[in-house]
């Protein structure tokens, strides 16, 4: 790994909130990683913590406290028959990827999910965000499903690609 101080994960907390969402906003104004079209409120981080509240979920920091990055599990659907499968999000801070924290955060997140007992995890990626797509295959997901044309973000459509782990 090419960061130079070893990374902690350790599950979000309301003192997050402002880091969490400059990185989510980032992705939001930048790219097709994050779905809004227009940034979300810090309050929005509330939504984070409830969507995962009782799944894995963490902020990646270095040792100097800085978010690097942060991540989480949240229920596939609200019905029993579903409890088995969890979807996935995560996101490093931009000057931060390639070195290796998108794959310690997924590992958390994995390995969190299968003390948890969970059997499969998905990930929503946009065609647009080849990289993503790249991230996934690599780690062990597969293509499971694609709904074609129907995101619309700064006047481009895209398909939203599902990609599926088995635990």
């Amino acid at each position: 790994m090419s960061i130079n101080v070893t990374p902690i994960i350790t599950p979000m907390s309301f003192d997050d909130g402002q880091a969490v969402i400059d990185i989510f906003n980032y992705y939001v104004e930048h790219s097709f990683a994050a779905y809004p079209e227009t940034v979300v409120p810090y309050e929005f981080y509330e939504t984070f913590l409830k969507m995962s509240q009782g799944f894995p979920n963490g902020v990646l920091r270095r040792q100097s406290g800085e978010v690097a990055g942060f991540g989480m599990l949240r229920p596939y659907s609200p019905m029993a028959t579903f409890s088995g499968t969890a979807e996935a999000t995560y996101f490093i801070k931009h000057e931060h990827t390639g070195q290796g924290l998108g794959t310690l955060l997924l590992g958390y997140l994995t390995d969190g999910g299968k003390k948890m007992g969970l059997k499969s995890i998905l990930a929503s990626v946009s065609s647009l965000n080849d990289a993503s797509m790249k991230f996934h295959l690599r780690h062990g997901f597969v293509e499971c499903g694609r709904l074609r044309n129907i995101g619309r973000k700064h006047g481009q459509v895209f398909d939203v690609v599902y990609y599926q782990k088995m635990l």
